[in-house]
């Protein structure tokens, strides 16, 4: 065994742990968003989905993806993974969006709407799991000292003041 296995190893249990809890995000999304779209348009309930996925999945992704579960920084990620997730968003909803108007309308016009969404929906999903595997893996949860830089600037600005 050489010294890069372990370290590979590493990063292919990561990725198959937050992909695991991107799978319990994705079946929330998914359920959710059926549900949504009985009162709701494709879009909103495919943004509305997502929101529900995003709210529920924070705390496994944090403890099992990332073994981020004694940080100390629960708050700053929270924030960083909402931010990401939000980017993740919009791939999400663009993608399902486009893939439904250019791709499964046009292609698959005798496959039922509901699948034809569905699809469309899933391949958003696929293209949502990629950005937010690596923004979380790149920022959520590892410190990038970017926080420290502006708070120790808003000190500075705050002592100037005085």
């Amino acid at each position: 065994m050489t010294a890069t296995q372990p370290v590979k190893y590493k990063g292919l249990r990561g990725f198959f742990n937050f992909f695991l809890t991107a799978l319990l995000g994705a079946s929330v999304n998914f359920i959710s968003q059926i549900v949504y779209r009985r009162y709701f348009d494709f879009d909103t309930s495919v943004f509305m989905g997502y929101l529900t996925a995003t709210v529920v999945s924070f705390l496994p992704t944090k403890i099992f993806a990332f073994s981020a579960k004694q940080t100390g920084n629960t708050g700053r990620e929270a924030i960083k993974f909402v931010v990401i997730a939000l980017v993740a968003l919009v791939v999400q909803v663009f993608v399902s969006k486009y893939t439904l108007e250019w791709v499964a309308n046009p292609l698959l016009p005798s496959i039922g709407k509901f699948y034809r969404e569905k699809s469309s929906h899933v391949v958003g999903m696929g293209f949502s799991f990629m950005a937010n595997y690596f923004g979380h893996k790149l920022l959520t949860f590892r410190s990038t000292g970017m926080y420290d830089r502006i708070r120790s600037k808003s000190a500075r600005q705050s002592e100037k003041q005085f």
